[in-house]
């Protein structure tokens, strides 16, 4: 047997070299997934402000597959929505309503784009964009919904008003008077 063959060095060498590469690869699957992230919903911090006659507004951008993404809040926990104008009411997928506690009050069968499905009627203390708040809405805890983004639909959208151009959405809440 040669020195070489024994050589511990080169043994330490060659777990170094991997451990760099394996170095390199987590950091650039983190990076890409955070790209990916803010490529599906640009507006994970809104632009949001409440002006002097008490509209309270909030500004978000399209993403690159023409949708409206945006991080919120259902009773105080951070969930992510699509804005959905063709959703009768907030859906959110079972795996969000476990996480976040909600409460399946009653089963109901609604109808998607994918045909019928089974949902359990839910009621939300709260539901936010930025500075858009609206408390005690209706919402639906859909188990067919597969992934952890719920649909912002018209339980929330009939209460603000909303306008597009380009590739802005303008959100407006104005108060109660």
């Amino acid at each position: 047997m040669s020195q070489e063959e024994h050589n511990p060095n080169k043994s330490i060498a060659g777990w170094m070299i991997i451990g760099v590469w394996l170095l390199v690869f987590g950091l650039l699957t983190l990076f890409f997934q955070d790209y990916l992230s803010r490529e599906r919903n640009p507006n994970q911090r809104v632009d949001s402000a409440i002006n002097t006659s008490g509209i309270r507004e909030v500004v978000l951008k399209r993403n690159r597959f023409g949708h409206y993404n945006v991080t919120g809040k259902i009773n105080g926990h951070t969930v992510e929505f699509m804005l959905d104008t063709g959703a009768t009411q907030i859906a959110i997928p079972a795996k969000v309503a476990n996480r976040i506690g909600l409460k399946r009050m009653f089963e109901t069968e609604v109808h998607t784009a994918n045909g019928r499905a089974k949902a359990y009627g839910t009621k939300l203390n709260s539901v936010s964009i930025g500075d858009i708040k609206l408390n005690n809405l209706r919402a639906m805890i859909t188990p067919g919904m597969g992934g952890d983004i719920g649909l912002l639909g018209m339980s929330f959208l009939k209460h603000i008003e909303f306008t597009q151009r380009g590739d802005v959405l303008t959100l407006r809440q104005y108060p109660r008077l």
